[in-house]
This record gives C-alpha cells, sequence and structure tokens, in this order.
C-alpha cells in the first residue's frame, strides 16, 4: 500500500512538473514579446524546468540510496536475529539429545542390573531344583 501511494506521488509530481512546463510555454507562446524575447524567456524556462528536474533526479536517487541502505540494514539484522535464534535452538537440541543418551543410557545399566539379578536366581532354582531331583531320585 505504501507504494501505491508512493508511485501515486511520483505520478502526480511528474504531472505537476510537465504541466507546469507546457503552460509555461503556452503562456509564454501568447505573450505579446517580440521573437528575441521570447526565444530568451523559452531558452530560460527550459533551463529552469531541466534543472528542476535534475533537482528531482537528485532527490530521487538520495532517497533510494536511504531506502537501500535502510533495506541492506534491517535484512542484515534480521540475518543476525536469525543466526542467534538458530544457535540457540541447535544448543538446546543438543542439550535434550544429550539428556535423553544420559537417559537411555541410565535404563540401559539398570535393565542389565534386574535380569544379572534375575539370572542368578534362575540360576539358583535351578540348581535347588536339580538338586532336590537328585535327592527325590536317590530316595
Amino acid at each position: 500500500m505504501a507504494n501505491e501511494e508512493n508511485n501515486l506521488g511520483k505520478g502526480l509530481l511528474i504531472g505537476f512538473l510537465t504541466g507546469a512546463a507546457v503552460g509555461s510555454i503556452i503562456a509564454l507562446l501568447f505573450a505579446p514579446k517580440s521573437g528575441k524575447e521570447l526565444r530568451e524567456d523559452i531558452k530560460n524556462k527550459s533551463q529552469d524546468f531541466i534543472e528542476d528536474a535534475d533537482k528531482y533526479i537528485s532527490n530521487a536517487k538520495d532517497k533510494a540510496s536511504q531506502l537501500i541502505n535502510e533495506g541492506k540494514k534491517k535484512s542484515e539484522k534480521l540475518v543476525a536475529d536469525t543466526k542467534e535464534k538458530v544457535e540457540t535452538l541447535l544448543n538446546e537440541a543438543e542439550k535434550i539429545l544429550s539428556e535423553a543418551k544420559d537417559k537411555a543410557g541410565n535404563v540401559v545399566s539398570t535393565g542389565k542390573e534386574k535380569i544379572e539379578k534375575e539370572g542368578e536366581r534362575l540360576k539358583t532354582a535351578l540348581k535347588a531344583g536339580m538338586e532336590a531331583y537328585k535327592t527325590e531320585k536317590e530316595a
């Protein structure tokens, strides 16, 4: 929307300058002056319009440069902010992964301990069962 307003302003300014130039030339042509004076006036007015156009172009270039510089600054800031957020997210992801590895390691070691205990209980029960069988068989 701002772009449309900017284009509208430019169009109005160009239209105003063009209208002023045409109006001035018509006024000079209908003014009661000699040919030499008229040519001199037309020359002076055309120089004035050329100077005005040069000023307008110079101002437009300055504003364009300012807008480009502002855009560069904003994009650089946006890139820097994005990099910072990405680094933060990566650090958090590494932390979560590390915690997950630690928890998984703890679960695995706890599981091993339980399996070893149950294995020992099973061996003990098997030995007791074998001995009971031998005792029953001998008796």
